[in-house]
């Protein structure tokens, strides 16, 4: 009996041996991926700004090339990769282990696409780019090191450096990476080493030269006032329903796009034509690009139209449902808070404030996650109105329903 007390002892102790070598090493990998993909975010983000500044001050001329630059990244796909068109969903298909691996080809493929659309007008964002950039560098580095579970940990910590390194608001990306691929459950097992690659990869960035956008608000809501606790709720919904607006609109405009024009190449050829005519003239290049200029005029108290949120969410959707690269993300940031200006001026709130809960709310609406968009609005705007971001992210989750920009998002089951 007592011999095999001690072989159980002993047991447990290997046991727990492994298990703490195992910590070790997510941890040493974890900050090497966020050197490496704080590194290559800088480059991409750096990129990207540069692009976007050039673009703006020469839209006219790029946009009549739009066509042929959809063309070209078609081209791109088809020639050296088709399977890494696939975007995001291959991150989600390898987490829900539905695939072995990740192409690698994709980090090149997806940057130079993304470059590509901006230089030449398209409304797309970033944040899918980096996301994707880190989850297949990372996973690739689990695999190569025979990594358990078919590194989804690594694959995890990679996409919480690819947003964290990008943005530099690390607490977000790790509530991102971890909630994300399936809604309504958090991979805890991987929060350790996610939140190490986040903020490597975000120190890395930001050392690098790389920007955070952030805005201190000086004005707050306050919540103890009843006409200010309903306009909360009418925030929380509208925002609910304008990310749901976008992703149910963005799927099924994918779908449409593909069943109707099945040539890629005349998807993207043709529609683009009028999508850049679009662009150029309504209100001169206005919803081209990130839709950082929409963010600025919002937050920053200048003018802001009633159409700007649905114009921005519309061109977005045109322009990657035909094939375009890009995230989401920004796009969304720029639609919520146009949004929330447009409606905290109607309800008699401060409109900077309502602009910075829109921010939050609809990217958390739209990518159906509820932690992330509080996280994001902490980092971002500061914790001054925290029970406001926290009450109107929770209500836009909500009325949300439960779908997503991301197709292959896996619902949990209560």
């Amino acid at each position: 009996m007592k011999s095999e007390n001690k072989i159980g002892l002993q047991k447990d102790k290997n046991e727990v041996e492994i298990k703490i070598i195992l910590v070790f090493k997510y941890i040493i990998m974890a900050i090497i991926v966020g050197i490496v993909v704080g590194i290559i975010d800088t480059i991409f983000g750096r990129g990207l700004i540069e692009i976007s500044d050039f673009r703006n001050k020469n839209y006219k001329f790029l946009l009549p090339f739009l066509p042929i630059a959809g063309l070209f990244i078609t081209w791109m796909y088809h020639k050296f990769n088709e399977l890494s068109l696939k975007g995001m969903t291959l991150v989600f298909e390898t987490r829900q282990q539905k695939r072995n691996s990740i192409p690698l080809a994709l980090v090149p493929l997806v940057m130079v696409g993304t470059w590509i659309t901006h230089l030449f007008g398209g409304s797309a964002g970033r944040e899918g780019v980096a996301v994707q950039i880190g989850a297949t560098l990372s996973h690739a580095f689990g695999k190569k090191l025979k990594m358990p579970d078919n590194s989804k940990v690594m694959l995890i910590t990679g996409m919480a450096a690819g947003f964290g390194g990008l943005f530099q608001t690390p607490l977000t990306a790790v509530f991102f990476a971890i909630e994300v691929i399936v809604a309504g459950y958090m991979d805890y097992e991987a929060i350790l080493p996610a939140m190490i690659g986040a903020f490597v990869a975000s120190f890395t960035s930001h050392t690098l030269g790389l920007e955070k956008f952030e805005v201190n608000l000086n004005q707050t809501i306050n919540m103890t006032d009843a006409k200010n606790g309903i306009a909360i709720i009418v925030l929380g919904i509208a925002f609910g329903i304008a990310g749901r607006l976008f992703s149910v609109l963005l799927q099924k405009a994918k779908v449409f796009m593909s069943k109707k024009i099945e040539n890629p190449y005349i998807r993207i050829g043709v529609i683009s034509i009028p999508l850049a005519l679009c662009l150029l003239f309504i209100l001169s290049g206005r919803y081209t690009g990130l839709g950082t200029n929409l963010i600025s005029e919002a937050l920053g108290g200048n003018e802001v139209y009633y159409y700007d949120w649905i114009l921005k969410l519309l061109f977005t959707i045109v322009t990657l449902a035909i094939g375009f690269q890009g995230g989401e993300v920004t796009p969304l940031f720029s639609i919520g808070a146009t949004l929330g200006v447009v409606l905290g001026s109607l309800l008699g709130i401060s409109p900077i404030v309502c602009g910075a809960l829109g921010y939050a709310a609809v990217f958390g609406s739209a990518t159906n996650t509820l932690i992330a968009p509080i996280m994001i609005g902490i980092e971002v705007f500061g914790g001054t109105n925290m029970l406001p971001f926290v009450i109107v992210c929770v209500i836009a989750y909500i009325v949300n329903g439960n779908v997503s920009i991301y197709s292959a998002q896996q619902k949990s089951i209560m």
